[in-house]
């Protein structure tokens, strides 16, 4: 089948590359001329484990092709993908200007019948939008899906070639039939593909994205209770997780979400409420929550030093907002180098992947160390704020010597007790006790 995809941010090179790689056409089309001459040069401008090789060799078999030309891009398509940006407004709304642009240049392009399909999340009506959109500007057949994307970063691959279901909103019989064969090869161990009108499958996405930040926040204030009370936010997972009506993913409690998806799909959702009259209040206190939750160890790293950081190092693990990932928007990282920079604290970070973003922000009192053992150099305190898998055995007596102090804060809780006990550190985490040397 010929395909195109607008758009090759995160979901669009993920989504060509893999339906290229179950034998269809993809061309993969963008207006950035800088972005397609990497790609066509074979650089990835994302970290995705297992993507590279899947780039590779559809690249290699000419089955993915990149070009700035829509016109060019979309002839002959039968399916034609939009993965285009929605970023928040002011007001937290999705905006829609991207989506509509390029609706509006397809109409006239358009000559027989194709499906275009929403793949960006976006708010409940814009499937009718594109659709008004594109057919005041052709008379060629043609109709609009939501198919909503449900990648998590770091596993984005996998995800889409073992979709847990696959999500369809359409009224057309014959576009379910062909996104029904389109699929077809993802799903041949029976996981679903579910049909529904295009309302409930936007809505799903949203709906998806905001159960998950809100099972995230609700365990983190459990966390802070425990702390209180003195029980084991650990032992509490454990306990509740073996019920299969609530499930062991989710729960573990840390220093708040962040990415590309959750934050900016529950304000969209409570913005969304907000325009129907309807005060959605678990939201909202997801979203305070989630900003106070991602500074907690920050305000502790104050506590610890009397509200005096001038002048004080500290060393910070881990910089995107979850492992396997280079993606460091709305991280937890960047709040709290900015809490603690601008006490007058000295920042000394590393992260196997997102070290280099970081860099691109410029931030003063920030320096971009080469491995995590450098960060620690004559630090006053660790800060570990993404769980990558490096930093769960490391070698204690070296960090021991390497630091002013041994002084971890955990967000991630890494590490057991006993072990931080055993090698003379005081450490600080979330929802468990504290231990002091």
């Amino acid at each position: 089948m010929k395909i195109s995809v607008i758009g090759t941010g995160y979901v669009g090179l993920v989504t060509g590359t893999c339906l290229a790689e179950t034998g269809n056409h993809v061309s993969c089309i963008d207006i950035d001329h800088n972005k397609i001459d990497s790609l066509k040069n074979g650089k990835i401008p994302i970290y995705e484990p297992g993507l590279d090789v899947l780039f590779e060799r559809n690249k290699r078999e000419r089955r993915l092709e990149f070009t700035t030309d829509l016109k060019e891009g979309i002839k002959d398509a039968k399916v034609i993908f939009l993965a285009l940006p929605t970023p928040p407004n002011d007001d937290g709304s999705a905006d829609l200007k991207y989506v509509l642009k390029v609706a509006g240049d397809l109409g006239p392009l358009l000559k027989g019948y194709t499906i275009v399909v929403n793949k960006s999340t976006v708010p409940v009506g814009t499937t009718e939008m594109v659709r008004n959109t594109i057919a005041e500007r052709t008379k060629a057949k043609f109709d609009v899906v939501s198919n909503p994307e449900f990648l998590r970063e770091g596993v984005a691959v996998e995800d889409f070639m073992k979709p847990d279901r696959v999500v369809v909103g359409s009224s057309s019989e014959k576009a379910r039939n062909i996104m029904q064969e389109l699929y077809a090869p993802l799903v041949r161990q029976g996981n679903p593909i579910l049909f529904m009108d295009e309302k409930s499958a936007e809505m799903t996405k949203y709906a998806a994205n905001s159960f998950l930040a809100t099972k995230i926040t609700f365990m983190n204030e459990i966390a802070n209770l425990c702390e209180l009370l003195g029980a084991d936010v650990d032992m509490v997972r454990r306990g509740i997780g073996t019920d299969n009506r609530i499930g062991k993913r989710f729960l573990f409690a840390g220093i708040g979400y962040g990415g590309s998806c959750f934050p900016k799909d529950v304000q969209a959702l409570f913005n969304a409420a907000s325009g129907v009259n309807y005060d959605f209040r678990i939201l909202r206190s997801v979203m305070e929550v989630n900003e106070r939750q991602k500074i907690k160890l920050a305000n502790r790293i104050r506590e610890y030093f009397n509200q005096d950081l001038e002048g004080k190092t500290i060393a910070i693990w881990g910089l995107a907002f979850k492992p396997y990932t280079d993606d460091i928007r709305e991280a937890p990282s960047l709040a709290n180098i900015l809490e603690l920079t601008k006490e007058g604290a000295f920042i000394r970070a590393y992260d196997p992947e997102a070290g280099e973003n970081i860099k691109d922000l410029k931030l003063e009192k920030v320096v971009i160390c080469d491995d995590e053992y450098e960060t620690l150099k004559n630090a006053d305190a660790l800060l570990i704020v993404t769980e990558w898998p490096v930093f769960r055995t490391p070698d204690f007596d070296l960090m021991g010597r390497l630091m002013k102090q041994r002084v971890i804060f955990d967000g991630r809780n890494l590490y057991e007790l006993n072990t931080m006990r055993k090698y003379g550190f005081i450490y600080i985490s979330i929802g468990r006790k504290e231990i002091h040397g």
